[in-house]
């Protein structure tokens, strides 16, 4: 399996760069994987293709303001990025940051607040360990910006504060939106429960790993980067109903499905309890999914991990005809594009 053969032509100019003007409008892409069929339509019609008893899962994750600006001894810019959260108890006094240019082992950088971060360790990679004297959770809360895709190219403004997160987010601890979810809204949460569809949630804190490049053509040699993630007892029960009244378990975003399909067949095997760890699974086709059923997610980059779990789950052929009626019919793509729903 090679990554070279997941590769398609992304035209700059069908990269949403901002959200769409209301939350909720964005197109909708549907996918049959059994017969390839392909439809047109809207992110609020949704309940459409779900029928009753079906479970979809959310990620409740909440973006953290991770960008903040800092200054060293020679009072130079130094930009951090505050890494996602991997514990349930994460140490937020001490802890990983990406930057850029130079650090060394015991620079002070100090905040426009006079707050001091000092450097006590060179990880590599552009990544540093920090000893803050501030939680650095209150420290982004008071400073930090939004932590925006480098692909989109731009500042972060205060549109992006509300829109790149969704409107449940309560745990604290990604660097990145679970972005399929991004268009989801209250009045359509609305409508698929009156339609007896069932809500339940998990966590998965999206780290920076997910904007990582794959780097070896041969896909069984690369390494997936780890994220922490929780499903709590009551969604593992859920799922355990769904699966025994043989309703579909749909999972909104990737996120979502990395979380289940790392646990696997133990959510529905063992007995119900919380369920916590770090997922580091990598999905790619020939992958045979255990838990997800349907998939809702966005249009991702080519030769990306996210690319690959959905080429995983609807097919390659299926996928590559789908992106080129998307790109065809001028879909908007990536973070705060339009949606594909592979059922």
């Amino acid at each position: 399996m090679k990554l070279s053969d997941y590769d398609y032509k992304l035209k700059e100019n069908l990269i949403a760069k901002y959200p769409p003007k209301i939350r909720g409008e964005s197109r909708l892409l549907v996918l049959n994987r059994k017969d390839s069929n392909i439809k047109d339509d809207y992110y609020y019609n949704l309940d459409k293709y779900l029928n009753p008893g079906d479970l979809i899962i959310l990620n409740n994750t909440k973006v953290l303001p991770a960008r903040i600006k800092t200054q060293d001894q020679n009072k130079k810019l130094k930009e951090l990025l505050i890494l996602e959260r991997h514990h349930k108890n994460e140490d937020w006094f001490k802890h990983n940051v990406l930057y850029k240019g130079r650090l060394k082992v015991n620079d002070k950088l100090i905040t426009k607040d006079k707050d001091e971060i000092v450097v006590e360790e060179i990880l590599g990679n552009g990544i540093a360990r920090v000893i803050s004297k501030t939680n650095l959770l209150e420290l982004a809360s008071k400073i930090g910006e939004v932590p925006l895709p480098p692909y989109l190219k731009r500042k972060s403004n205060k549109e992006d504060v509300d829109r790149y997160q969704t409107l449940w987010a309560k745990e604290v601890g990604s660097v990145a939106a679970p972005t399929a979810s991004l268009n989801m809204t209250d009045k359509l949460i609305h409508k698929l429960k009156l339609k007896g569809i069932k809500i339940a949630y998990s966590t998965l804190h999206v780290g920076i790993g997910t904007f990582l490049p794959i780097r070896v053509d041969d896909l069984s040699h690369h390494q997936m980067h780890k994220e922490y993630f929780e499903i709590p007892k009551s969604t593992v029960e859920a799922i355990k109903n769904a699966k025994s009244n043989k309703n579909r378990v749909v999972a909104i975003g990737t996120t979502v499905t990395r979380a289940l399909e790392y646990c696997g067949k133990s959510l529905i095997n063992k007995e119900s309890k919380d369920i916590y760890g770090e997922a580091d699974i990598f999905i790619y086709p020939g992958y045979d999914f255990q838990i997800v059923d349907i998939l809702l997610t966005n249009f991702h980059a080519p030769k990306s991990t996210v690319l690959m779990l959905a080429s995983a789950f609807s097919g390659w052929d299926n996928l590559y005809k789908a992106y080129s009626h998307a790109t065809d019919q001028k879909y908007r793509f990536l973070s705060y594009g339009d949606s594909m729903l592979i059922i």
